[in-house]
């Protein structure tokens, strides 16, 4: 059931806690959908749930190219709107980019983009880091993917941030080795993004329970504990 976070902010819950990802609605006067969960789950419904029609939605934004992020696209057959990916995970969507056969997590995302192909129709346009798209700023994130990318609405002051970090139990940790590139790389940009951005109120990852007051302070406490 879709939930209304904070105005014009709507939690798309596409799975369950350990199978399946968080999704996002955000309406600041246009319509952005922050990442598509997985295919097997019903994106056009939680769209429903919050008010809102496929036809309505101007964007979408991912986070990063993970079937549980990115894999609901195929749901949304008449989606007429940009999809924007974070560089390098373009090209690995794309097939510019061949990640390691030799590391786990790039022999996944080998045979994912083979089995689950994203349809060609729509449009992916890659982000660099601090690409502005409407009223959201990109921050380019490596470690849990080569091109995971966080988007920040400043005036909304809502960051939304994929797996660039998981909540449990009402904290904030770093995603498992198993299902990412570089752990080390992560902590690194967990701490570089703390440092850059603006005042964070509503904080939203793809898994967990959003941080719905002080997200820059729950960031920050995470931080002070890598």
């Amino acid at each position: 059931m879709a939930q209304e976070l904070t105005r014009g902010v709507w939690l798309l819950e596409l799975g369950f806690p350990v199978f399946g990802a968080n999704a996002f609605l955000v309406d600041d006067g246009e319509v952005t959908l922050v990442d598509a969960g997985l295919p097997w789950f019903g994106v056009r419904r939680e769209l429903r749930d919050a008010g809102y029609e496929v036809a309505d939605i101007d964007r979408v934004l991912v986070t990063h190219y993970d079937i549980d992020h990115i894999g609901g696209l195929r749901n949304l057959p008449d989606l007429d709107a940009p999809v924007f990916v974070g560089q390098r995970d373009a090209d690995l969507l794309s097939g510019t980019y061949d990640p390691p056969l030799f590391h786990h997590k790039g022999a996944f995302h080998r045979l994912a983009r083979v089995l689950v192909p994203i349809p060609e129709r729509f449009e992916i346009l890659p982000l660099e880091d601090g690409a502005e798209i409407g009223g959201f700023r990109a921050y380019h994130t490596p470690g849990h993917n080569p091109g995971h990318t966080v988007y920040v609405h400043d005036d909304l002051e809502v960051g939304l941030v994929g797996d660039l970090v998981w909540e449990r139990n009402g904290a904030l940790t770093p995603p498992e080795w198993w299902d990412s590139y570089d752990t080390h790389e992560i902590r690194r940009s967990i701490r570089r993004f703390a440092g850059l951005v603006p005042t964070i109120d509503v904080l939203c990852m793809g898994h967990g329970t959003p941080i719905l007051r002080d997200g820059s302070d729950v960031l920050l406490n995470l931080v002070r504990r890598l």
